[in-house]
């Protein structure tokens, strides 16, 4: 059986993840929370480590309070440096900001993960991104994560299809992350196994397997058990159980039940 998509993907993507993102830190848009730290060339006494008040302000020397709340990294040391030029404090001053801590931007990763939790967008990163910097499924993850996003006050689901995403090629559902999404890994689907079979019990569900693979999977028949006896016992879209004679190419479904009966001879 294939490993799993989300255990993959983390382990290819490790490097991404632990690449440095300063290049993109000027698409930062600060917020409250943030930790931030300041610098002015050839001025130390200048130099200040704040946190950004919940009104989105911090208080910086000589100009008092500036407002960076909802602006970029790159647009607030512009701001800063206008301001000490046109207040005749400094002349062709040269503002470098770092982003120390990030509070106002980040995602929820939960579900079926390694290590669940909030993350920062301290730069521009992508769900595959923050799947690897969360250790990416768990042994029980889905090959599906959803995706739940709010812009402009309404909120969107959107399934993706990680197995899929990685065999096309397709990047596109490989979307950019903004601070308040939610990445949600749920549970692989599940099949039962039981009667006479070496080893009944609950096993994953992989995708597009088939009766023979499950029988593989639960170890075979037993001395009792006969081919000819496999059922399907599933449940439709109203929850009512339909027993099927089974084939070994069927599929199996999500929660399907294979039982082997007992040969009578």
């Amino acid at each position: 059986m294939k490993k799993n998509c989300l255990v993959i993907l983390a382990l290819l993507l490790s490097i991404i993840s632990g690449a440095s993102v300063s290049a993109f830190a000027a698409d930062v848009k600060l917020g409250a929370g943030d930790v931030v730290k300041i610098s002015v060339f050839d001025h130390p006494d200048l130099t200040l480590e704040t946190r950004v008040s919940e009104a989105g302000s911090i208080s910086f020397p000589l100009i008092g309070e500036v407002l960076v709340g909802g602006v970029s990294s790159s647009q607030v040391e512009k701001k800063i440096a206008t301001l000490l030029e046109t207040g005749s404090f400094i002349h062709n001053a040269q503002v470098n900001l770092i982003v120390t801590l990030m509070q106002s931007q980040q995602v929820s990763v939960l579900g079926q993960i390694n290590r669940p939790g909030r993350y920062p967008i301290d730069g521009r990163r992508s769900l595959t991104d923050i799947l690897a910097l969360a250790g990416g499924g768990n042994a029980d993850a889905a090959d599906t994560v959803t995706l739940l996003r709010t812009r402009d006050g309404k909120t969107t689901k959107e399934i993706i299809d990680l197995i899929e995403m990685v065999r096309s090629a397709n990047m596109q559902t490989n979307q950019d992350l903004a601070g308040g999404d939610i990445i949600y890994v749920e549970r692989a689907p599940r099949f039962y196994i039981y009667g006479e079979v070496q080893r009944p019990g609950t096993y994953r569900l992989e995708r597009d397997m088939t009766v023979l693979q499950a029988l593989s999977v639960g170890g075979g028949l037993n001395q009792r058990g006969t081919a000819r006896g496999v059922r399907l016992k599933r449940r439709d879209e109203k929850g009512v159980l339909h027993e099927i004679v089974a084939k070994h190419d069927d599929l199996v479904g999500p929660d399907d039940v294979v039982y082997v009966q007992e040969s009578l001879f």
